[in-house]
This record gives C-alpha cells, structure tokens and sequence, in this order.
C-alpha cells in the first residue's frame, strides 16, 4: 500500500510542480495544468493520460488503474487505487501523466533526467 505522503514526494519531485485543493480532493500541477489528483476518502489517484498511454497502463496492471468510468476517462483520465499499485508503477505513471501536460521544455527536462543526455 502507497501512503499518501509517498504519492505526495513522487509528484512534487518534477520540475515546476505545485500542491493545491481541487474540491475535496489534493490537485498536482505544472503550469498551473492538473497531472494528478488524490481523494482521500477513497485513497485513490487519479491521472492525465494520453489515450495510447492509458490503454498500455490499463492492461498492464490487471485491474490496477482503470479509466474514470464516465466522460473524463474518454478524456484520458485514469484512476489507480494507492491500496494495490506498487512504487515502481507509480512513479512511471506519474512521470507518464506529468509529461503529458507539461510544457516541452520541462518534458525534455524529465526524459533526460530518466534516459541521459544522449538520448
């Protein structure tokens, strides 16, 4: 099980994050664009996917992360329970979600961090 202060430090860790209140629930931005989300009642994220990326997630993780099951999934937003995802698919998603809004600059930041400066 992933506590909420470890999905809190992965989704700070990009460049040019911030926290803040999205309802009820926690919000993670960059630029002001929401990659990420948390509700406490439900101890659940949920993330900003590309529809390729959310297919590939979603049936990599057997009932994992899911698509949000109305309009907004179709939007690429995915839902994932804290209770059963591991560290390591978190991280990925996350970094997945993060460069999907993020500007180019900050994307490229990211991806150079992960795969070096050669790439």
């Amino acid at each position: 099980m992933i506590q909420f202060k470890t999905y809190q430090k992965i989704a700070l860790s990009f460049p040019a994050t911030d926290e803040g209140p999205h309802g009820t629930n926690k919000a993670f931005r960059v630029k002001k664009k929401i990659f990420a989300t948390y509700n406490p009642e439900f101890h659940r994220g949920c993330v900003r996917l590309s529809a390729i990326d959310q297919d590939v997630f979603t049936k990599a993780s057997k009932g994992i992360i899911y698509p949000v099951p109305n309009k907004w999934g179709k939007y690429g937003w995915t839902n994932f329970d804290l209770k059963t995802i591991n560290k390591e698919m978190l991280t990925d998603l996350l970094t997945t979600a993060y460069c999907e809004v993020a500007p180019e600059k900050l994307k490229a930041q990211v991806i150079e961090t992960l795969l070096g400066p050669d790439f």
